[in-house]
């Protein structure tokens, strides 16, 4: 069973926000990073480039599948894990600790729409 954390909001497409103060940060669940298998790559975007709630702001790929990455939320890129430049198959060793970007919200309703832990564990076991 995935591993699914408590106060993080989720999205249908299966990234996760967690949220300190005006900021966000962006990644894939645990279930996602498992149904993808090895990641061998992560596309992110560039800092100070937006990104629009339910709009695709890059892409995970690993030896099964190429996965487009869509934001769960709206803002501005402040910082991207360059961590993943190197060591992409760190969000196969923790999804929830290696986020892939980290964004100063521009409207916290978009987070209203997401989904929260409880809610996204049984959206996953459908």
């Amino acid at each position: 069973m995935a591993k699914v954390i408590e106060g993080l909001y989720y999205s249908e497409s299966h990234e996760f926000v967690r949220v300190e103060g005006d900021f966000g940060f962006i990644g894939i669940t645990d279930y996602a990073q498992n149904a993808l298998g090895n990641v061998v790559y992560v596309d992110m975007p560039d800092v100070d480039d937006e990104v629009t709630a339910g709009e695709e702001f890059g892409a995970v790929e690993s030896v099964k599948a190429a996965s487009d990455l869509i934001s769960p939320v709206s803002g501005t890129v402040v910082e991207v894990n360059e961590m993943l430049d190197d060591q992409p198959e760190l969000i196969n060793e923790d999804a929830f600790e290696n986020w892939i970007i980290k964004v100063e919200l521009s409207d916290k309703a978009d987070l209203d729409k997401l989904m929260d832990a409880k809610a996204y564990d049984a959206f996953c076991q459908k």
